[in-house]
């Protein structure tokens, strides 16, 4: 009954078929309303002139991807290309300084950009998170951090500390709190690693190396502390087969990316929809119900484009950063749903994992999820969207363990089926999954009332004409990626080969003395056959 549980070919054609068609049915419907109401009074601040020579206009809304890609696409690059440079000369010339060499690029850079006062406050959040992890008692590491990344969360210490950077360049807030934000979280990978280290303690130098290293520094991900200090401290520079090919095809597929955006953002205005309520009471249930699904996939898209520019920048290095967040399409199931690889990596080692075991026992399960939310409630600040965002996604992932205990019981536990109907059955399942992790992200990435409105189209007015339809293409959706899973678990874990057939009986009287004997049969390379 598990993941390579296999469906009639024509079954999947049929789902792919279906999935294709509602996909371009509902861009269409998305196209329609950003071109029909492209002059609208509530469009006029953010949708702006783009190609002239087209006619189209863009949508700007997402001020996050302007900066980005628009505003300071030249500075990031050139700071991100001193970096290569640097670290390139490094490698070439003296290997073992290069982790130093990673260290002052990345503190003239921080300088540079933000002035000594913010080094200066940085510097002095790592010195205390580093004093307190030489007394190498977890829990106190652990208050301490939380409560320094309390204060970039909660006023008076907010503004207080906002004062100590001068500037008034659009992206200062951006760095300000993004840099702060990821050295905290740093830091207490330090000193939780400094406290499981049995000899001694790790030099503050190795933090600060840990801490400035520019393609993380900003913008993340976070990669533990123990994960860096092996590799960063690696000799061995040499590269696989092919490596240099794939971060080129990497680096290629990126720059698509964003051109694809580009063009998509001049006929489908999925930024700036949501935010006109007006409208969105009057647009079809199948429009709204696939606005809500892209605006999840851009946003995916937009993770997926920043973090893998700084994943190949970071693998120049010859480091092993934490993957791109798994695409919105993909979840359908509580225990996946991470945006952030390297935050989810960080929480699942130092508090999923480390309270809830095996994630066996409900009671521990249940005391586990919730340390989780709340230290994520911190990371991203109390608010009402994110306590509820929080709650349901902690509710979710704790349903899931109940329902798999209670149907391991009796008579569950006995029935026999075969492998395709277990897979259909459990695609039904995910298919009311799939709609609770859209809405509940809807709700923390763009807002209570559109999440509200997406969710009583669903299920309550469109009832039972758009409910029955949209979940029939969520389980063709579900379907083929279930196919795609079981793929990539052939190539990964192979089934084993079949026993030789037994040798046949003898069907004539022995042979005569003398007579020479039959040729034996070639002997099969097993690793020949498995891929045969």
């Amino acid at each position: 009954m598990g993941i390579k549980a296999a469906l009639p070919k024509y079954e999947l054609y049929l789902y792919s078929t279906v999935l294709g068609l509602a996909m371009i049915w509902a861009a269409s419907w998305i196209s329609e309303v950003s071109t029909s109401n492209v002059n609208r009074k509530t469009f006029k601040t953010s949708v702006k002139p783009g190609w002239y020579y087209f006619g189209r206009k863009m949508d700007t809304a997402d001020l996050e991807w302007m900066m980005w890609f628009s505003t300071f696409k030249a500075h990031i690059l050139f700071a991100l290309s001193g970096h290569v440079l640097f670290a390139k000369i490094c490698s070439m010339l003296a290997v073992q300084y290069r982790s130093l060499v990673y260290l002052v690029y990345g503190l003239l850079a921080v300088w540079t950009s933000m002035g000594w006062t913010y080094v200066t406050l940085i510097l002095s959040h790592c010195i205390l998170l580093y004093s307190i992890s030489l007394v190498k008692i977890r829990w106190l590491c652990f208050a301490t951090g939380l409560c320094t990344l309390a204060t970039f969360k909660c006023e008076p210490f907010v503004s207080w500390q906002v004062d100590f950077v001068k500037g008034d360049f659009e992206l200062r807030h951006i760095l300000f709190y993004g840099g702060c934000g990821f050295t905290i979280m740093r830091c207490m990978s330090f000193a939780l690693e400094n406290c499981e280290r049995k000899d001694g303690n790790y030099n503050i130098l190795e933090l600060l190396k840990y801490n400035f290293y520019l393609p993380f520094f900003y913008f993340g991900p976070i990669m533990t502390f123990d994960k860096f200090y092996v590799q960063v401290n690696r000799s061995d520079l040499t590269r696989k087969e092919r490596e240099m090919w794939n971060i080129s095809v990497q680096g290629a597929i990126h720059l698509g990316v964003v051109i694809v955006v580009d063009v998509l953002f001049h006929f489908m205005y999925i930024v700036t929809i949501p935010t006109d309520m007006k409208l969105l009471r009057h647009m079809s249930d199948w429009a709204l119900v696939g606005l809500a699904y892209f605006n999840l996939v851009y946003d995916w898209v937009k993770a997926a484009v920043m973090f893998g520019v700084i994943n190949t920048v970071s693998r120049l290095d010859h480091l092993d950063p934490p993957k791109p967040p798994k695409c919105i399409t993909m979840l359908y199931v509580f225990a996946e749903t991470h945006f952030d690889r390297g935050i989810n990596e960080w929480l699942c080692k130092y508090v999923y994992n480390y309270l809830g075991g095996k994630h066996n026992n409900v009671l521990e399960e249940l005391v586990a999820t919730l340390c989780t939310f709340g230290v994520t409630i911190i990371w991203l600040g109390p608010c009402p969207a994110v306590l509820i965002w929080a709650f349901f996604n902690c509710f979710g992932l704790n349903f899931e363990l109940w329902m798999e205990k209670f149907f391991s019981m009796e008579p569950f536990a006995s029935t026999t089926m075969s492998e395709a109907a277990s897979r259909r059955i459990r695609a039904v399942f995910n298919v009311f999954n799939f709609w609770s992790i859209v809405l509940y992200n809807t709700l923390a990435l763009n807002s209570l009332d559109f999440a509200k409105l997406v969710a009583k189209r669903l299920f309550l007015r469109g009832f039972p004409i758009t409910t029955i339809v949209v979940m029939f293409v969520t389980y063709c959706l579900i379907q083929v990626i279930k196919e795609t899973e079981r793929k990539q678990a052939l190539i990964d874990d192979p089934d084993p080969l079949p026993p030789p057939p037994p040798p046949p009986p003898p069907t004539s009287a022995a042979a005569p003395a003398g007579a020479p004997a039959a040729a034996a049969p070639p002997v099969m390379d097993p690793s020949k056959e498995k891929a045969e």
